[in-house]
């Protein structure tokens, strides 16, 4: 991504760095907001990675399903770090300049992988489908093979839909102003901040992210508008209880992710409620990430019982280490 601009449009191009504004209203409160986000960025890192770790460690949780929702984790984390250390630096210092192009890789991996985590979602919702509407096929169709596919699927069309545009806008001309109103380099400040003409870019841009959710969220309703039919069906309401609380954490996440991106990107005047923007922004990039670890991890029995066994496992070392060492 460091060489997005050709050597002529960076010798047109005023503008060697940004500005990010961040959020002026609440500058008095910098180191407040700086060790609330912290914490709550630690949090989303730790609960993630400890998601990767126990699914690596119990190979009881060797399946598909935890295969691809250790696989979100992992994105989760890389998507979250493309942005709160920005926020966390502008919370203490109020203003943040960004080189030309740190500020266009940092577009293009937020939005890559913020697409990635999109078709990453819909392949969860067809793991689902398959594991309880088609159990007799499910690991047939669900191997090794297939899973480490379908995940590479979803890094390449995320690559795709995020870097033609961003490629595109990256080599408009920017000769002034320069600060951006968002704590991050997003597309649609950036589009505004253009001196060329980015209509049809912004276009280009609204269609690509309109196809990445509707896409994932069409699967989606295909996936769970036929799993409420096959778990009405079930004989037992124990069965019925149980498919249902595999597939909740999965709609809350689904609910939270679709929700917060539909209002930031499907609309095609982006020059709109900047502030309302942020808002919606920092719930994507801080909450969001922050709560899917606890939702997976509270509502889930099996990962209950992998964390319980773990910190087991933990205990009985410390114990025969401190035997060993204090005898």
């Amino acid at each position: 991504m460091g060489m997005l601009m050709t050597e002529a449009t960076r010798n047109e191009t005023a503008i060697q760095e940004f500005i990010l504004e961040g959020f002026p209203a609440a500058q008095h409160l910098g180191v407040l907001l700086f060790l609330v986000h912290l914490l709550a960025y630690l949090a989303s890192l730790v609960g993630n990675m400890l998601i990767i770790a126990i699914t690596c460690e119990d190979h009881r949780l060797h399946t598909p399903m935890y295969f691809f929702l250790s696989t979100f984790s992992f994105v989760e984390c890389c998507f979250i770090s493309t942005v709160i250390p920005q926020l966390l630096v502008i919370f203490l210092s109020g203003s943040q300049r960004i080189s030309f192009g740190a500020c266009f890789t940092q577009a293009f991996v937020f939005l890559f992988l913020g697409a990635t985590v999109f078709f990453l979602l819909a392949v969860l919702s067809l793991d689902r489908y398959l594991a309880i509407c088609k159990p007799l096929h499910y690991h047939t169709i669900m191997s090794p093979r297939m899973c480490f596919f379908l995940v590479t699927v979803c890094l390449v069309l995320g690559f795709l839909f995020v870097a033609i545009p961003v490629v595109k806008l990256s080599r408009s001309l920017y000769c002034g102003p320069n600060v951006i109103p968002h704590f991050f380099c997003d597309f649609g400040p950036l589009a505004n901040l253009s001196c060329s003409e980015t209509r049809s870019i912004k276009m280009l841009f609204f269609n690509f992210a309109l196809i990445v959710l509707f896409t994932s969220l069409l699967i989606a309703v295909f996936a769970y508008s036929n799993i409420v039919v096959t778990i009405v069906r079930l004989p037992s309401a124990r069965e019925r209880q149980r498919a249902f609380s595999t597939c909740s954490s999965h709609l809350i996440v689904l609910s939270l992710m679709f929700g917060s991106c539909m209002f930031i990107y499907i609309k095609p005047k982006q020059t709109s409620r900047l502030d309302t923007n942020r808002e919606a922004a920092l719930v994507n990039t801080v909450l969001t990430p922050l709560l899917n670890p606890a939702i997976y991890t509270l509502r889930n029995k099996q990962v209950h019982q992998a964390l319980r066994d773990a910190v087991s496992r933990v205990k009985y070392y410390i114990y025969n280490r401190k035997n060993t060492l204090c005898p």
